[in-house]
């Protein structure tokens, strides 16, 4: 009889064992941040550096600032955090999504995310040619529709939808479509076929629309689609269009100024067409980054204009030699620059923006904001 109780207690235990690991596997998605990040050099976390490729920031003093790396380049294009580096944390990521090309990542895909983005892509294919290497965003969904087999693999069909269902999905890209477009063209080929600047940003919304459409069919369901900032305003910009100091190109402002506009109406619509099942909120880097711009002094910068690191006259190659002679300039201190090189922002800036697109309100990030977004749940 005692030895029958004894079998009797050790079944309750293995019952109540199981049971518990069974619900911990169900609720798991919804107790943690999962993140997929797609974009170009201002969210890539390392994936250039598995690339040949002439866009890179696997050097010093590229990482300087990056703590979980001791101040390590790790492929990030700033001194410290990207913008969805910190929009993790802040959501209560306890680690970053891994490149995709890094050895190893795949099995991060049901944990903390992976991040596909990529310095000098863009929505277009073409984007960044002159770089040689890069992944563009239909191939960097490529790659996520392959990330999403090994998900299927690992907790089946059902749970990859429901573990999707949560997810968020962030998407910074558009600048690199822009600068080519307004960068003198490629030897040889003239400029007598350059499309209107209407036609581009038509075209670079039709394509964007396709690849969330896109997104949305592999079971995504909770996206951030961060528009393009002001690139009048950036060190590479103002030197290629001579614009004196104080100034921004406001030719090149107009024409993302009809991008983002163009884009937010896609995302409107989008929004309509899948009712309450997805949700796209469109992050406005572009007046956020503005105000900084206008108000720098305010956020506790002394330099608004000038790259922290590569000197202030092109080609703004920022690098650290074996020595000071032959190391590029680098500012004394780090969070007093809005701009770490001629296209990127510090961490600090990064810091500002993020904070804004988190809790920020319509006129910021709309429908909801990112925290709204990361609470709420698709029905």
């Amino acid at each position: 009889m005692p030895k029958f109780k004894a079998m009797q207690s050790t079944l309750k235990i293995t019952l109540f064992f199981f049971f518990m690991v069974s619900l911990l596997l169900h609720v798991s998605p919804c107790l943690s941040f999962t993140s997929f990040v797609f974009g170009d050099s201002l969210v890539d976390a390392g994936n250039n550096d598995y690339l040949f490729t002439l866009s890179k920031a696997d050097s010093p003093p590229y990482g300087i600032d990056f703590t979980p790396s001791g101040g390590r380049p790790t492929g990030r294009f700033t001194n410290g955090r990207t913008i969805s580096d910190i929009l993790g944390q802040a959501l209560g990521a306890k680690t970053f999504p891994p490149p995709y090309l890094s050895p190893g990542s795949a099995s991060n895909a049901i944990t903390v995310g992976i991040n596909y983005a990529s310095g000098a892509s863009g929505i277009l294919d073409e984007t960044g040619t002159v770089f040689i290497g890069r992944i563009p965003l239909g191939a960097q969904i490529d790659y996520f529709q392959k990330s999403r087999s090994y998900m299927v693999s690992a907790m089946g069909e059902n749970g990859t939808r429901e573990f999707l269902r949560e997810a968020i999905l962030s998407i910074t890209i558009g600048s690199n479509d822009v600068l080519n477009y307004f960068q003198p063209s490629v030897p040889f080929l003239g400029e007598e076929n350059k499309v209107s600047a209407t036609a581009f940003q038509d075209l670079m919304v039709s394509n964007f629309t396709l690849q969330l459409k896109r997104l949305y069919g592999l079971g995504a369901r909770k996206f951030v689609v961060v528009g393009v900032g002001p690139l009048g305003c950036i060190p590479f910009v103002r030197a290629l269009f001579l614009v004196p100091g104080g100034k921004c190109s406001a030719e090149v402002n107009t024409f993302v100024q009809g991008y983002n506009n163009k884009l937010r109406a896609a995302l409107d619509r989008l929004n309509r067409e899948m009712g309450p099942e997805a949700i796209f909120v469109h992050a406005n880097s572009y007046d956020v980054f503005s105000r900084i711009l206008r108000n720098y002094a305010q956020f506790g910068f002394e330099n608004a204009e000038d790259p922290c690191c590569g000197g202030y006259f092109p080609p703004f190659v920022c690098f650290q030699g074996s020595d000071a002679n032959t190391s590029s300039s680098l500012c004394e201190d780090r969070s007093k620059y809005l701009f770490w090189d001629a296209y990127h922002p510090t961490e600090a800036a990064n810091i500002i923006v993020s904070e804004n697109l988190l809790n920020g309100g319509q006129s910021v990030s709309s429908p909801i904001n990112i925290r709204e977004l990361y609470r709420s749940s698709p029905s």
